[in-house]
């Protein structure tokens, strides 16, 4: 089936025509058009759901309404010959904006605002002018100045604008795949040996950043799951903590914004973990402490926040950022090697893989979404499984270099015999 459809914008005929294809059992509809002034054909595949058995006559209908709104979103496009492209890349911005979280959207606001625009704007670069030179030109100017993850994060903005202008008709196709990406570092986060945790239990005692550095080390929070804990998410009864509810800090148009919500940053980061004895004991002690404040100070006292667990002497909640300022300074003037509040949470995984705990296990503790997540962080930190391996490699012991190990030994033991026969 094909069907065509005509209206007219600046006085030229865009003409949207679809076909149906019957691809793995289901139909898809194939849309073409003919751009103004000879400026190429559109194209657009989208997928009905429908499998193709039975189903023809609603393909067709759905595909003719596929036709008539490709149409309408084709008439409303503005002409793209001259429009810079880093108006464009602030088009796209507000088009996204009620799509996505607003911490999404503060990161995305960010690279587009500040990074992206500035550069292409100052070289009056249009969006159909621009090239995979330009881009490439671009990337390799930013890694003057931060690591490759970061021109990572800007090539995904651009790649989901050039997607979405695509789809709007305002390019034929997007040049991002012909894009060198630069290769992102591997990270590799600080971990805390067991020794040093408990030591940094010990020197963080009392201290304002305590309950970050438990929750941190012991647990693996991430800086928002830690302060946005919640008084109902512990349960006393069944010695239980309920990772449900994250406050995040984030920048939005140059204004620094608190976000409290009931989410989490995957559905596998909401997650109920034992609460072991001493930490049950640091919570009851720290909510006595908070109920005798409240009474110490009378009207001075919050209540905005009581709900949450980590709050300031006067009820206020504790400010995310302020954890990551005053976890490094405390390390360095403790004397501990500085590392970062985050840096906690990677030493969970190092103290729990020293422990024999297995990275699926690790992977449910931290609350990853996917478990390669947790294999490509912590994969090298693995110890137990490299040893397990060399253990049956037993055939090494029947080779010359065991045989002169045994020698090398018994000439050792004999020597001490020697010694002690002559004392």
């Amino acid at each position: 089936m094909s069907t065509t459809h005509s209206r007219n914008q600046d006085n030229q005929d865009i003409k949207v025509s679809g076909h149906l294809e019957d691809v793995r059992g289901i139909y898809q509809m194939k849309l073409t058009w003919q751009k103004p002034e000879g400026g190429g054909r559109g194209r657009r595949s989208i997928s009905t759901g429908l499998p193709a058995k039975g189903n023809k006559r609603r393909a067709e209908d759905m595909l003719r309404d596929a036709c008539q709104k490709q149409e309408r979103e084709l008439m409303s496009v503005p002409s793209t010959d001259s429009l810079l492209f880093a108006d464009f890349m602030e088009q796209w911005l507000e088009a996204v904006k009620p799509d996505i979280r607003v911490s999404t959207y503060g990161g995305y606001w960010y690279n587009v605002t500040r990074i992206i625009c500035p550069h292409f704007r100052a070289k009056k670069i249009t969006l159909q002018g621009l090239t995979v030179d330009d881009i490439n030109a671009f990337y390799t100017e930013r890694l003057e100045y931060v690591k490759a993850s970061s021109v990572h994060r800007y090539h995904a903005n651009i790649h989901r604008a050039m997607k979405y202008a695509v789809e709007k008709g305002m390019i034929e196709h997007s040049i991002m795949d012909k894009v060198k990406l630069p290769k992102a570092e591997r990270f590799v986060g600080k971990f805390l040996k067991q020794s040093e945790a408990v030591k940094l239990f010990d020197s963080v005692k009392g201290h304002r950043i305590e309950l970050a550095v438990v929750m941190g080390a012991f647990y693996g929070l991430r800086r928002s799951e830690i302060v946005g804990l919640k008084w109902d998410a512990i349960d006393f009864d069944a010695n239980t903590i309920t990772i449900e509810h994250t406050v995040i800090e984030t920048h939005i148009e140059g204004k620094k914004i608190i976000i409290a919500d009931n989410t989490t940053k995957s559905k596998a980061s909401h997650r109920t973990l034992p609460l072991v004895p001493p930490v049950r004991a640091m919570l009851l002690d720290l909510r006595s402490k908070q109920e005798a404040n409240r009474k110490l100070c009378g009207g001075s006292y919050s209540t905005k926040y009581s709900q949450y667990i980590y709050v300031d002497t006067l009820g206020n909640r504790i400010v995310p950022n302020m954890l990551s300022k005053d976890f490094p300074t405390f390390m360095e003037e403790h004397g501990f090697s500085r590392m970062r509040l985050h840096d906690l949470r990677h030493s969970c995984a190092s103290l729990l893989l020293a422990s024999g705990v297995s990275l699926k296990q690790i992977q449910e503790w931290l609350g990853h979404s996917d478990f390669s997540i947790t294999a490509n962080t912590y994969a090298h930190l693995e110890f137990n499984s490299k040893l397990k391996s060399a253990e049956a490699m037993t055939w090494i012991d029947k080779t010359a270099l065991a045989t002169a190990l045994g020698a090398q030994r018994h000439g050792q033991a004999s020597t001490q015999q020697y010694q002690h026969a002559c004392q």
